[in-house]
C-alpha cells in the first residue's frame, strides 16, 4: 500500500511541474492535461504495484536464522525457510525470522538448602532452538520462548537442586550441583525443541552468619591439623630417643659380655708394650707411691750413677 500511495504522490508532483505546458495564453488545455495525467498515473501506479508485489514476495533470511512462514489461508508452514533469498505468495504469506544461534542468558534464584540455609545462586546458560523445529516452537510458545520457558525452568531447577544439598555440599560438590540443574532444565525444555548447550554456576551467595561459621570451622580444622602434626613429631622424636637408648644399652651389654680374664691380661700386656715403646731410656726422677708407698726422689741416685 505504501508504494501505491507513493506512486500517486509522484504523479501529482510530475503533473504540477508540467502544468505550465498546457497553458495557451489564458486558455488551459484540460483535455491534453488529462490525457497526460492518465498516462503518468498509469505508469506510476504500475511501478508502485510491482514494487509492492516484489517486496511482499521476496525475503532474505540472514545467517544463523530461520524463517517461519504464516499463510493466511493454511496457517503456519512446518518447513522453515533457510538462509538467503526466499519467495512468498504476495499479500497471502508473511515470514517471522527466528535466531537459531547459541544464545546466553543469566538468571538469579533464591532457595533454601537441605540444612535450611538461604542461598542466592547466579546461573548462566547457553542454549539454542532446533532449526528444523522452529515453526513448531513459534506456533506453540511464540517468539518470547526465553521468558516463557527458560526462565521458569531454571528457577525451578535451581530450587529443586538446592534443596537436595547442604550449604557446604553446594560448594564441595559444585560439579554435581551443576549437572543436576542442567539435567532438570533439559527435561523441561526438550519437549519444546530447545537444546541446552551448557550451564554454569557463576556464584553462590550465603548469609553472613553462615560465611562466618564456615571461616571459623576452617580455622578450627587448621588448628587441629597443626596440633596433630606437632603430636606426631613429638612421638617420632620420643621413638628416636628410645631407639637410641636401647642401642646404647645393647652395646654396653655386649661389651660386658665380651670382657674375660684373658682379655684383661691381653690389654695389660698391650699397655706395657706401648709404654716400653714410648720410654726414652731415662729413669723417672720421681715415683709417686700409693697408700703404703712414700714419695721417692730419684734424682740424686741418677746423678751418682753418672
Amino acid at each position: 500500500m505504501g508504494y501505491i500511495i507513493a506512486a500517486f504522490v509522484v504523479t501529482g508532483l510530475i503533473m504540477s511541474m508540467l502544468k505550465d505546458r498546457y497553458m495557451d495564453g489564458k486558455h488551459f488545455d484540460a483535455e491534453a492535461f488529462a490525457k497526460t495525467l492518465r498516462t503518468v498515473a498509469g505508469i506510476a501506479l504500475t511501478l508502485g504495484v510491482m514494487a509492492a508485489v516484489g517486496t511482499q514476495s521476496l525475503v532474505v533470511i540472514p545467517p544463523g536464522h530461520r524463517g517461519v512462514v504464516f499463510n493466511r489461508v493454511s496457517g503456519v508452514k512446518q518447513v522453515p525457510l533457510g538462509e538467503g533469498f526466499n519467495f512468498l505468495v504476495p499479500f497471502i504469506e508473511q515470514v517471522l525470522i527466528l535466531d537459531i544461534r547459541v544464545q546466553k542468558d543469566t538468571y538469579d534464584a533464591t532457595a533454601a538448602s537441605k540444612d535450611l540455609q538461604i542461598v542466592h545462586t547466579k546461573v548462566a546458560m547457553n542454549y539454542h532452538p532446533s532449526a528444523d523445529m522452529a515453526p513448531k516452537l513459534l506456533q506453540e510458545v511464540g517468539p518470547e520462548y526465553a521468558e516463557r520457558l527458560l526462565q521458569p525452568a531454571v528457577q525451578e531447577a535451581v530450587k529443586a537442586t538446592t534443596a537436595r544439598f547442604t550449604a557446604e555440599e553446594l560448594i564441595t560438590k559444585r560439579e554435581d550441583v551443576k549437572a543436576l540443574i542442567k539435567e532438570l532444565v533439559e527435561k523441561q525444555v526438550a519437549p519444546h525443541n530447545i537444546k541446552v548447550d551448557e550451564l554454569y554456576i557463576t556464584d553462590f551467595d550465603f548469609s553472613r552468619q553462615f560465611a562466618e561459621s564456615i571461616e571459623a570451622k576452617q580455622i578450627a580444622e587448621q588448628t587441629a591439623l597443626k596440633a596433630k602434626r606437632d603430636l606426631d613429631r613429638i612421638r617420632i622424636e620420643a621413638d628416636q630417643k628410645i631407639a637410641s637408648a636401647r642401642a646404647e644399652a645393647e652395646s654396653l651389654k655386649m661389651q660386658r659380655e665380651a670382657i674375660s680374664p684373658m682379655l684383661i691380661q691381653l690389654r695389660q700386656v698391650e699397655t706395657q708394650k706401648l709404654a716400653i715403646d714410648k720410654w726414652d731410656g731415662k729413669m723417672p726422677s720421681v715415683i709417686l707411691g700409693g697408700q703404703s708407698t712414700p714419695l721417692l726422689d730419684l734424682s740424686g741416685l741418677t746423678n751418682r750413677a753418672k
